[in-house]
């Protein structure tokens, strides 16, 4: 059961996604709530394992709640449903650490694939601003003092390491990455584990960053 707290400032929206998440048996809806401030005391109450977060929100809006839920709980997914392709608020979210970012326009069966892929540690990124998150990602690799890694983490890399890393670099998800590589889901997934803990990153998304930025220098 995949617990999901959707935040959304519109009543109707949030209360279409409760009703049909919850109709699904394998998701519970743990809260509905309208701004940032809400959901902070949601988790508290119930920690859900994904958040839908609405990206413009009154008092706390999706970027801000993004930046906090991560720093206190960092286990927590979070995937940004907007109406606005709004690059700046879209790249600030996952920058926070957001898993993704999807348009309210979305089908439901793409929701809740979204939400699955986001519980599994996948980042679900709407193809339309997929070559826009790349551009975003190769302008925050210019920035040489965002991420910094020591010689000696890099060496420990192994080739089949290298092939992961080079196609989380062109923004594919875990499932793509499998079928390039002819490797199953969960070998990519266990991959991808490893080289974030020996590069001592936080997730996939610093991962591309990383891996731009250093011109895959290896």
């Amino acid at each position: 059961m995949i617990k999901v707290l959707v935040a959304d400032d519109q009543e109707m929206i949030r209360e279409s996604l409760k009703i049909v998440l919850n109709s699904k048996e394998d998701f519970e809806v743990t809260d509905a709530v309208a701004n940032g401030l809400e959901v902070i005391q949601s988790i508290r109450k119930n920690k859900p394992d994904v958040i839908l977060m609405d990206i413009r929100m009154p008092k706390v809006d999706g970027v801000q709640c993004t930046q906090m839920v991560k720093e206190g709980y960092p286990d927590i997914k979070i995937i940004i449903l907007t109406t606005f392709d709004d690059d700046e608020y879209v790249y600030n979210a996952l920058r926070f650490g957001a898993s993704g970012y999807l348009l309210k326009g979305v089908s439901m069966e793409g929701l809740q694939e979204a939400i699955r892929a986001a519980y599994q540690g996948q980042s679900m990124i709407n193809p339309d601003v997929a070559t826009k998150v790349l551009k975003f990602f190769s302008d925050m690799a210019k920035d040489e003092s965002l991420i910094k890694i020591e010689d000696f983490q890099v060496k420990d890399i192994t080739t089949g390491e290298w092939k992961i890393i080079d196609e989380v670099a062109k923004g594919k998800s875990n499932k793509e990455i499998s079928e390039t590589l002819a490797l199953s889901e969960g070998t990519v997934r266990n991959y991808l584990s490893v080289i974030l803990e020996k590069l001592s990153l936080r997730d996939r998304t610093q991962l591309a960053i990383w891996a731009i930025q250093s011109h895959r220098s290896h």
